[in-house]
């Protein structure tokens, strides 16, 4: 195509308003949808600078009709959508029992049936002309999932399953449409801040935590270099090790552990507002409070053909090991 047109779902804070920035970097237009619509506006306003075209549409993404209607507003006011980013996103935190049905539905509609939607509108528009990007996000691969966050772990498994039985249909049919995964550790954004919550603690990140705009360029690679997964950092090696060989005792230790690791010592103060039924007013830009936590050095991106690599190497390793043994019996 000859113009980029980029939506962004979640683009008014987080990683969405960082992707946004990314993308009009890169050169495409912007197309921001999310549910308050000042946030969105002052995000379009940040974009204006990069020279690049913008729209706007306040959509709630667990409603896949006001998605649709969206998306065509998109391609009316700027073309054919080209890459469609899913990042929108509501949680609740705490122990299963203390979290109400209703709580559960809407934060599954949002994270999972959202990323659905969204790629069900984009997937109506880029088989007009079999051509497009579709981008999700997924808790890195290999992480232990820890406690107190079922509800979002549930829905995250759920669109990388969902994205990768998508995929052989699409070869099916032969589009050339791509899905990309880009699985993600903790991220300094808001959303901590407003998670619904019933720890009793203020909320942080687990593990090393990076700013939106690393995961943002991830997310930028995966559109363009048609990628079908990308790792952000290292973190889950540890993880994957502990929870193949010693799954009993990462349990343990999770169950110790991993709950400290994400609640501050500061108790929650009231009902502090939260984004799972409606938004959260303020001016929330792309980073969370955590700053001055997060890793400064940019990690490594390890892609889907560096993971065919490393494969094949530890395959070649393994096979020469076992002939090797089998010389030394014979």
């Amino acid at each position: 195509m000859p113009q980029q047109v980029a939506v962004i779902t979640g683009a008014g804070a987080g990683i969405g308003r960082a992707t946004a920035r990314t993308l009009a970097r890169a050169g495409c237009d912007i197309a921001l949808i999310g549910r308050n619509r000042d946030r969105l506006s002052d995000a379009a306003a940040e974009l204006q600078a990069l020279n690049v075209r913008t729209h706007i549409a306040c959509a709630d993404v667990s409603d896949a009709a006001a998605l649709d209607t969206a998306a065509e507003e998109i391609e009316n006011a700027l073309g054919p959508i080209t890459i469609w980013v899913n990042c929108a996103g509501a949680g609740v935190r705490g122990q299963l029992a203390e979290i109400t049905p209703d709580e559960i539905r809407r934060a599954t509609e949002v994270t999972y049936l959202g990323t659905v939607n969204g790629t069900r509108s984009a997937l109506l528009r880029m088989r007009r002309r079999s051509y497009g990007t579709i981008v999700n996000l997924v808790a890195l691969a290999g992480l232990r999932p820890p406690p107190l966050q079922s509800i979002e772990n549930g829905a995250r498994a759920a669109i990388r399953t969902f994205s990768e039985s998508l995929r052989p249909e699409l070869l099916h049919d032969g589009d050339r449409i791509h899905i990309a995964l880009v699985h993600l550790p903790s991220i300094n954004t808001p959303h901590f801040s407003w998670t619904r919550n019933h720890t009793g603690k203020r909320l942080k990140p687990m593990g090393p935590v990076y700013e939106p705009e690393i995961a943002a360029e991830a997310i930028c690679r995966a559109a363009f270099g048609k990628y079908r997964d990308i790792w952000v950092g290292t973190s889950g090696v540890k993880s994957w090790v502990i929870s193949t060989f010693l799954p009993g005792l990462s349990d343990r230790w999770l169950s110790k552990g991993g709950y400290a690791k994400q609640m501050e010592k500061v108790a929650v103060e009231g009902n502090e507002p939260d984004d799972l039924f409606g938004t959260v007013a303020g001016a929330y830009a792309a980073h969370g409070r955590f700053d001055m936590i997060t890793r400064k050095g940019v990690p490594p991106l390890l892609t889907s053909r560096h993971a065919q690599v490393g494969t094949a190497i530890a395959a070649a390793g393994f096979a020469l090991m076992l002939a090797v043994r089998c010389r030394r019996r014979g």
